[in-house]
């Protein structure tokens, strides 16, 4: 018993020192770990009737990016609903959201002990901590009483780490009232961005300072980083973020309607203006304003937006009058603005207005620590989607996922997940969706990665490569049509087919990558029958 207290005793040590959250939390659980002799444990914050990990013991690194939504998971749901200890029998057929997820346990886990932890602050539910067994009697020895009390030090420890986080993003909040501006913490949401990794940390420490500000931002990466998340966590970290997120794909907007996308328009102004419209600043107004791809926007339009952002006012099309708006801007682009600038497809002087606050996202390859966890976040949302008991990535996977370099970022590789879970379900005979203890396991053979083996290869090799491949496309293609000029078409199709699929059939991605007009390529593709 002396020894327990002094277990106890460690624990309430630990959640009160000075450590970072994230140290108290792996301590907990390691302390724990000890005290119950359990195989495995998880720290979990609970928001929007959904489970965050907040940190792990025994199982896989990926779990720290699975959201578990309680209504998907049955065990999870019946611990967030119970208010007190939960102990699930060795035989239960609830199925586990752990099940194949134990780092040190090859075997699908079937029969084990399995108990939750509530965590209470005056009866409201804010987290809870999962302990699992392969042993299916090793918690029979512990009393509820104990459980309790480790539950409670636990809830306190995590609301204090809850409070702490509020005040640090209250400082980011200072000219808003609590009252019309609830914190909110960072785990969990909509705006959530998945990562641990030191590229991610400055990143969410750039959108903190400018998030509260009513700074111009210009948000910068390739295709695929998440830009538009970046731009919605900078407008709900904000005081506009009672008020509305406008959203355009400056790309999308052809020429002859984008004035009135921007500003509105009046009855009567052009053919088809029926009725009086108001354009995505008025919108906006009081809110954020996020011009997605602003590098594609044309020189006439550049003019019009610039005049917006120096006087605060705009016209609508057909209008004489001059309407005053508060709207935030907030830009993303691909494209390296400085030498859009140098080659005068963008004015100089809009680019600095734009660039008040410029934030950089890093690609996916440079953020090799979360590619596990990003790879488990996608993994579970495709279980809700495809209906999964359980599913898991296996070791193999793991490690060509982490030396894979992403050029399609984290779009690309969602839906290598995604595709390589649809393969592994058709692929395993047998397999049934309805079967607690079934678990689906992506392996190697499953991912869909264009030329893997070479995508690791040192950069000059690869171009060799693809020099070579190439020629021999140019030659086999000569060889199969009749004339040059229906191979050198062939080899266009092909070249521009197998571009537009590593964008993410972006167009103007591809037109980006292959040096052509964005409206020379779209001709082109319709001639050669792509579009």
């Amino acid at each position: 018993m002396k020894s327990l207290l002094g277990q106890w005793q460690q624990i309430t040590q630990d959640l009160n020192s000075g450590l970072a959250n994230q140290d108290r939390f792996d301590r907990l659980l390691a302390t724990i770990r000890q005290v119950l002799n359990c195989d495995a444990s998880a720290l979990l914050l609970y928001q929007d009737q959904q489970f965050t990990p907040l940190a792990i013991n025994g199982l896989a690194q990926e779990v720290l990016g699975r959201r578990f939504v309680i209504n998907a998971h049955p065990r999870l749901e019946a611990i967030a609903r119970a208010g007190d200890i939960v102990r699930f029998p060795a035989d239960s057929t609830l199925a586990d959201p752990y099940d194949g997820l134990i780092s040190n346990h090859d075997d699908k886990l079937q029969v084990h002990s399995c108990m939750g932890l509530p965590l209470l602050i005056d009866d409201r539910l804010i987290g809870a901590i999962t302990i699992d067994a392969f042993d299916p009697g090793q918690f029979d020895k512990h009393k509820n009483e104990d459980l309790r009390f480790i539950s409670a030090l636990a809830a306190s420890g995590l609301h204090t780490a809850l409070l702490i986080e509020q005040l640090e993003q209250q400082a980011h909040l200072d000219k808003v009232s609590a009252d019309h501006q609830p914190l909110t913490s960072h785990h969990g949401g909509k705006q959530e961005m998945i990562g641990q990794s030191d590229g991610m940390k400055a990143l969410q420490e750039h959108i903190n300072a400018v998030a509260n500000t009513d700074l111009t931002v210009l948000i910068m990466g390739e295709t695929g980083v998440g830009k538009e998340l970046v731009a919605s966590a900078i407008h709900h970290r904000s005081s506009r973020s009672a008020k509305q997120l406008v959203y355009l794909n400056c790309a999308a907007l052809p020429e002859s309607v984008a004035e009135s996308e921007l500003f509105g328009h009046v009855k009567g102004a052009f053919t088809g203006a029926i009725s009086h419209r108001k354009g995505k600043f008025e919108q906006a107004d009081g809110g954020t304003l996020f011009l997605d791809e602003i590098g594609e926007l044309s020189l006439s339009l550049q003019a019009k937006l610039l005049r917006a952002l120096q006087y605060g006012d705009i016209q609508r099309v057909g209008d004489d009058r001059h309407i005053t708006v508060n709207t935030r801007i907030v830009a993303a682009t691909n494209r390296s603005m400085h030498e859009e600038v140098k080659a005068g497809r963008f004015r100089a002087d809009l680019y600095h207005r734009l660039s008040v606050f410029p934030i950089a996202v890093p690609p996916l390859r440079q953020r090799e620590d979360d590619i596990v966890l990003l790879a488990g976040f996608f993994a579970e949302r495709t279980r809700q989607k495809l209906n999964l008991n359980s599913i898991r990535l296996s070791e193999s996977l793991i490690k060509q996922i982490q030396h894979y370099p992403w050029p399609g970022n984290i779009r690309e590789l969602e839906h290598v997940i995604s595709r390589a879970a649809v393969i592994a379900k058709a692929s395993q005979s047998g397999f049934e969706t309805n079967r607690a203890d079934q678990v689906l396991e992506l392996n190697v053979e499953h991912l869909t990665l264009p030329d893997i083996n070479a995508s690791s290869a040192a950069p000059e090799q690869a171009s060799g490569a693809e020099q070579t491949l190439t020629e021999q496309h140019l030659v086999e293609l000569t060889r199969e049509n009749s004339s040059f000029k229906q191979a050198t078409e062939a080899f266009q199709k092909q070249l521009i087919s197998q571009c537009y699929q590593q964008n993410n059939q972006n167009w103007s991605a591809t037109a980006r990558e292959l040096n052509l007009d964005t409206g020379n390529l779209h001709r082109l593709a319709k001639r050669l029958g792509i579009k």
